[in-house]
């Protein structure tokens, strides 16, 4: 499995806009929801509703909002990136500047964990949250997110 067949360049983003947890999730499910020709506003409820029930940001600057969509027929993975950092709750209590977003759809369960697990192990290399922090734009991003994508 690769993160590339399931995320798109269109839903990279390398500089988000929002400044708070909602603005960012609303961010990525935009992106997602224009990709897909979805309605957003269900993507970001199921979110929202998941991050009452713990932060999903991790730490190490990272967040990894998930949940389980019934809207939704495939996987979708979004990725953001803010250069000046977001409160988002982190269990390290630090800003988060790279996000990977997942929805699944309501009816699956192995392949949600399975993505879950590849973008773990990928955030866990220090050299990789790097050049993801480091790269230009979108298309580097994505370039890097590809490249890195066989090795696990």
């Amino acid at each position: 499995m690769k993160l590339t067949d399931i995320l798109k360049e269109t839903a990279t983003i390398s500089e988000l806009s929002g400044r708070n947890k909602k603005e960012v999730l609303g961010e990525l499910c935009a992106a997602l929801a224009s990709q897909e020709q979805l309605d957003p506003e269900p993507l970001l409820k199921v979110l929202l509703e998941r991050e009452k029930l713990g932060s999903t940001g991790i730490g190490d600057g990272i967040a990894i909002p998930h949940g389980k969509c019934e809207d939704i027929t495939k996987i979708l993975i979004a990725f953001g990136r803010s250069l000046e950092g977001i409160d988002f709750e982190s269990l390290d209590g630090q800003p988060v500047h790279l996000f990977f977003l997942i929805l699944a759809p309501g009816n699956s369960t192995g392949i949600h964990l399975k993505v879950l697990a590849k973008i773990s192990r990928l955030l866990k290399d220090a050299s990789f949250r790097k050049d993801l922090s480091a790269a230009a734009g979108s298309s580097e991003i994505y370039k890097i997110i590809a490249s890195r994508d066989d090795e696990f």
